[in-house]
């Protein structure tokens, strides 16, 4: 047997961000007209490190079947480590046999913000120029690349509660985006004036008030996904028109969206899957001045479409290692 081997820099050569987003709206397309096999991913959490490991199969007729493992473990970054690692693998849908075995964090990352990025294409104003990104970690460098690469931005400010980081976070980035970083005192000086928004924490409590979003304004949610954890407020939910990845995944993982649903502060019934918009079937953003929502927790479709895509340019490109098993 032989399996492909793709490091980081192997996915990120054959699945440039553009091709990502066009990835991931395929992918919530299929999901959410019914033409993929998607169980709820498994939990398995560890409370001694307050750790979890997550594991996600998939099965897209267009794109492959496959599984994630991935662990998000926050005290790794005080070690000097990733805090969210992983591995991928792609089987081939006929016999079943393991086809490919890839970098399942960076995986985990690149697919997260070119979700936000399909987020972003289909809801955000188009005449959109100001961004806003609250956090600086692996998930918000994505970010950063997806809603740069999905709207002609002019500047994008970035907040974490740790200046030096947010400094180093600009530096590292800036020659990557066309749009300028610009450094933040607070996540109200961020949202206050964006049109896009991306929240990518961990934080278990609301990260910016949504009294501060302007009209017109689109915001990405992506850093949450328990129950436990909300990065988004209630007035944020209230505000907006919500967009979902997977409306089964939200009820289960999204704690924002739970709770503002016990609060009385939305309804179950006015979410809409992203992938219907993907698909032409329900409509995006439909006024102006609308404020737009997109939640994400994140489903297996993403991570086993985007490596079905990059593994097809990989081979025609010459990337990755082949090894015999």
């Amino acid at each position: 047997m032989r399996l492909t081997l793709l490091s980081a820099a192997d996915l990120r050569a054959a699945l440039p961000m553009p091709v990502a987003i066009a990835a991931m709206k395929s992918a919530y397309a299929d999901l959410s007209t019914g033409q993929a096999t998607v169980p709820l991913r498994t939990p398995l959490p560890v409370p001694a490190v307050e750790g979890v490991t997550l594991f996600m199969p998939a099965y897209l007729p267009a794109s492959g079947l496959g599984a994630k493992i991935v662990s998000v473990f926050p005290r790794n970054l005080a070690q000097g480590k990733p805090m969210i690692n992983g591995i991928v693998i792609a089987l081939d849908a006929n016999t079943g046999e393991p086809l490919a075995l890839c970098d399942g964090g960076f995986l985990t990352a690149w697919r997260t913000g070119a979700g936000a990025g399909a987020a972003t294409e289909l809801l955000a104003r188009p005449d959109a120029k100001t961004g806003a990104l609250v956090g600086c970690g692996v998930q918000a460098r994505t970010q950063a690349l997806a809603i740069d690469s999905a709207r002609a931005l002019d500047s994008i400010k970035v907040y974490a509660p740790h200046p030096d980081r947010v400094q180093k976070f600009i530096a590292d980035l800036q020659p990557e985006v066309k749009a300028r970083l610009l450094p933040a005192a607070s996540s109200a000086e961020a949202v206050r004036e964006a049109d896009v928004i991306c929240a990518a924490t961990t934080s278990s409590t609301p990260v910016f008030d949504g009294h501060l979003l302007k009209p017109g304004a689109h915001v990405n949610g992506v850093g949450s996904f328990t129950l436990q954890m909300r990065e988004l407020d209630e007035t944020t939910i209230a505000r907006s028109r919500i967009f979902i990845d997977s409306r089964e995944a939200a009820l289960a993982e999204a704690g924002e969206l739970v709770a503002a649903l016990k609060a009385g502060q939305t309804r179950v019934e006015d979410w809409t899957e992203l992938g219907l918009v993907a698909a032409g079937q329900k409509p995006g953003r439909q006024l102006p001045d609308e404020i737009t929502c997109f939640k994400s927790v994140g489903v297996a479709v993403q991570d086993v479409a985007a490596l079905g895509r990059a593994l097809a340019e990989a081979k025609r490109l010459g990337l990755g290692k082949e090894v015999e098993f």
